[in-house]
């Protein structure tokens, strides 16, 4: 099967920290260990960070970026960054109560700083938490993450609450750096890393969960089974279901951005099995001639298994909603995320 070799212009794309984590993965645990020993704690938090939410990396890009940091390890293969291979890293180099506290700072909301890790909580959870602080630290804190979220948090208090915090926001003056650090690490300590700790999925969400990973003849067969016992039940299950065809959903820059992190060989495969609008949409989101090569290359393919085609589709789905979750693209869902142009 011919493969497409990337442009270097993606490599120019990554930043430091993930260029880093490629290394990092790449170079096996062993020689990452020793390495992980050279950095101080924040650069282990930071490299950890990147590690964990990195993805497949096309081996491709590997190898541009090995070739970075010398000829000898320029043709390394493809690497695979996750929570796992992150913490078992991170055991051999640090005391299991550090690396506790790093991947329960991972696996809580997306952001590298708390502001950025608040712009990811659900307004609701975070307006049910600030509902119990006095209105002056509420203020603080909502004047510092994002107006439009800001704007949902403040829909969820009482009336009287959220003028109380709407004066203290109009009446506030340069709030010192120190009372600023104190209601960070509060914030840290007692919301966000509680939160990592005891979020709990809704019950219809770890069945959603479970069918999306099922073949399809098996969801269909549960699904059938469901609506006979319950079909009010199998009704919200399906609606909360992101299936391959959901990524007709996506605008042009999702699909691009999916594009250019699931790689030629993965698209080829899931889209062998895809409607001729999911084809079209993929294609007419590519280079004229990335789209000729895609094209022959899925031809080339011949007949293939139709399980190989089912776990090629489950991954760019389960891509999707990794990139929808770091903010790279915005997954549509219903009438309320509709978008108007």
């Amino acid at each position: 099967m011919p493969r497409v070799q990337l442009p270097a212009q993606n490599t120019r794309r990554l930043a430091g920290p993930e260029k880093a984590a490629i290394f990092m993965l790449a170079v096996g645990d062993e020689h990452a260990a020793r390495l992980f020993r050279l950095l101080d704690l924040d650069e282990v938090k930071e490299l950890s960070q990147t590690m964990a939410v990195l993805g497949r990396v096309d081996s491709a890009v590997v190898e541009q970026v090995m070739s970075e940091f010398g000829e000898a390890l320029a043709a390394t293969g493809g690497v695979f960054g996750g929570f796992e291979i992150t913490e078992k890293l991170l055991r051999r180099v640090l005391d299991p109560e550090t690396v506790e506290l790093i991947m329960q700072e991972i696996r809580g909301p997306a952001g590298r700083t708390v502001w950025e890790k608040l712009g990811n909580v659900h307004e609701a959870v975070l307006a049910s938490y600030l509902r119990n602080e006095y209105p002056q630290t509420v203020a603080v804190i909502l004047s510092r993450i994002d107006p439009a979220h800001a704007a949902r948090v403040l829909s969820h208090f009482p009336d009287e609450f959220a003028i109380e915090v709407i004066l203290r926001m109009i009446d506030m003056d340069i709030v010192q750096k120190e009372i600023v650090s104190d209601i960070e690490e509060t914030l840290r300590t007692e919301f966000i890393t509680n939160l990592s700790r005891s979020a709990q999925k809704d019950n219809f969400e770890m069945v959603v969960e479970i069918f999306n990973n099922l073949d399809t003849s098996t969801e269909a067969r549960f699904m059938a089974l469901l609506e006979e016992r319950n079909r009010e039940a199998a009704d919200r299950v399906r609606s909360l279901m992101f299936t391959f065809e959901d990524l007709r959903k996506l605008d042009s820059s999702g699909i691009q951005t999916l594009i250019r992190n699931a790689g030629n060989d993965r698209i080829a495969l899931a889209l062998k099995g895809a409607s001729e609008e999911l084809r079209k949409l993929f294609f007419d989101n590519m280079s004229e001639r990335a789209a000729k090569i895609l094209r022959e290359e899925m031809a080339a393919m011949g007949p293939v298994r139709l399980r190989d085609v089912e776990e090629a589709q489950q991954y760019l789905v389960n891509l999707a909603k990794e990139l929808a979750a770091n903010g790279e693209i915005v997954l549509l869902d219903g009438k309320e995320d509709e978008l108007v142009y």
